[in-house]
């Protein structure tokens, strides 16, 4: 009992730490002795230490995992997979949370509610990726997503994120409808909802036939929710304008913490039980049409925002690759793939807010930026060069790994379109160095100096993504683990 207590320890620790924040800047609100901007600072720096103290306990728990084991009613699982995929999590949030000081000042915002709601949807992610039944996990998607429209919208005076948080919540709606239908068709075709019993179900099962349309169409129904969630094409039509429209620190936050969590739960869901043929078919489509969209839409853009948005959706399309093949291989290079972009994707959208201190929104903006910011600029390259998959960078060892599982499962196909993609992805990338480096502008911008939060955040993420090839297996090993414990 004790050790079933310590194994939900972080999340519990992480809720309580949400609802004290929350009644906190309740209290201090109505305060003349603090103003909102404190406030929110405040609220900020004590959201950030709950995370980094739930990372600890998390940590600390790690020897209970020497066999996974299930609690609460067996929704919930905890194993290396669930441990590393809440440890990425988490890092990804601490970095989101930290990069959102400045704009806090910068642009006078007085919501302290966005780092609750922060915390709250991270709290929901940590549930949904130890979760092993399908309630468990549309109810944790939901609080996420529930989250996830608010901050969306959290600029109350802009009306670009008004109608970001306003597409977001219809369009979130509907494919929260089309996976609750999915798992109301499998209850109704399996009479299961846990995923142990629908592996046992579904294993060796050829879905065909009238009597397993039920079945077929709420797995279909299931993966179509999902896609639409981590922005696949044909279901990324929501992501540029949303990206577009939010404050920056949610996009960062829209663009990481999401697809961990989602990809955690595919990886449960799928690859434990039901993944046939027809299934793999889809995917791999999914997989070539987010690249290609991503590498060809992203070259007519010419707003920053909008272009990395058009990256995140290419990059889907990388990460698809590994689980399309559905082996362990594929497994590990996936979560390989998740944790370079996590960390490139931090690296981009922090430089971004420290341009945006300047009001730099177009890529015309960028021009001599070499000039006003060298290190800023050099740092933006290396992140774009890692993006594009340049060696001996991180992107080009996590796009080579995701390639070579594709080789291996016999998805020649697949890995041959990744790498001309990659080589289109290389037109817009170069682009925006070459705009920072050789363009005269025709209007200079002094940029301002970056806060320290930033500037701490930016060297560590460069530091890995630069010198990631000098020391790759403990990545390797961790992941190769992570991929054993799904099928163990």
């Amino acid at each position: 009992m004790f050790n079933l207590f310590l194994a939900v320890f972080p999340e519990i620790f992480i809720i309580n730490a949400t609802f004290i924040l929350l009644i906190h800047g309740v209290v201090f609100s109505t305060s003349k002795k603090d103003d909102y901007p404190p406030l929110v600072s405040n609220v900020g720096w004590l959201g950030l230490l709950s995370v980094l103290i739930t990372l600890l306990l998390l940590a600390a728990g790690a020897p209970l995992l020497t066999i996974a084991h299930l609690f609460w009613n067996n929704f919930f699982r905890r194993d290396n997979f669930t441990y590393f995929c809440q440890i990425l999590l988490l890092l990804s949030t601490a970095g989101t949370i930290s990069m959102c000081f400045d704009f806090f000042e910068q642009e006078r915002f007085d919501a302290f509610e966005f780092i609750v709601l922060i915390l709250l949807s991270t709290c929901s992610m940590l549930f949904m990726i130890s979760a092993y039944d399908l309630i468990a996990m549309y109810l944790a998607i939901e609080l996420q997503s529930l989250c996830f429209y608010v901050i969306a919208a959290s600029k109350r005076k802009s009306e670009f994120s008004t109608e970001a948080g306003l597409k977001y919540l219809i369009l979130g709606a509907f494919s929260s409808g089309i996976l609750l239908f999915g798992c109301s068709m499998i209850y109704g075709s399996t009479g299961a909802t846990h995923f142990d019993q629908l592996a046992k179900i579904l294993t060796g099962y050829e879905i065909t036939g009238a009597r397993s349309s039920g079945i077929f169409m709420g797995i279909l129904f299931i993966a179509v929710g999902f896609l639409f969630k981590i922005t696949a094409v044909p279901f990324h039509m929501w992501a540029p304008d949303i990206y577009e429209g939010s404050p920056t620190p949610v996009t960062a936050f829209l663009s990481i913490a999401p697809k961990i969590s989602i990809f955690a739960n595919m990886l449960r869901v799928f690859i434990y039980g039901s993944y046939g043929a027809t299934l793999q078919q889809i995917f791999f489509f999914c997989s070539i049409a987010s690249m290609i969209l991503g590498a060809l839409a992203a070259m007519a853009q010419t707003k920053v925002k909008r272009l990395l948005a058009y990256s995140s959706i290419g990059h889907v399309g990388y990460i698809c690759i590994g689980f399309s093949c559905g082996t362990i291989e594929g497994i590990q290079s996936l979560l390989i793939g998740i944790f370079i972009y996590a960390l490139m994707t931090i690296d981009a959208f922090a430089i971004v807010l420290a341009l945006r201190q300047t009001r730099v929104k177009y890529i015309a903006d960028l021009g001599a930026l070499a000039k006003t910011n060298p290190i800023l600029a050099i740092t933006f390259s290396i992140t774009m060069f890692s993006y594009a998959g340049i060696p001996p960078l991180a992107g080009f060892c996590s796009k080579f790994y995701l390639f070579f599982a594709a080789l291996g499962c016999g998805a020649y196909f697949l890995a041959s379109v990744g790498v001309v993609t990659s080589v289109i992805g290389c037109f817009y990338y170069i682009r925006l160095v070459k705009r920072m480096f050789f363009d005269t502008p025709r209007t200079w911008i002094l940029y301002e100096p970056m806060d320290r939060d930033k500037s701490l955040l930016l060297a560590m993420t460069s530091s890995f993504i630069t010198l990631f090839f000098l020391y790759p297996s403990p990545l390797f090993s961790v992941t190769h683990q992570m991929a054993l414990s799904l099928y163990l």
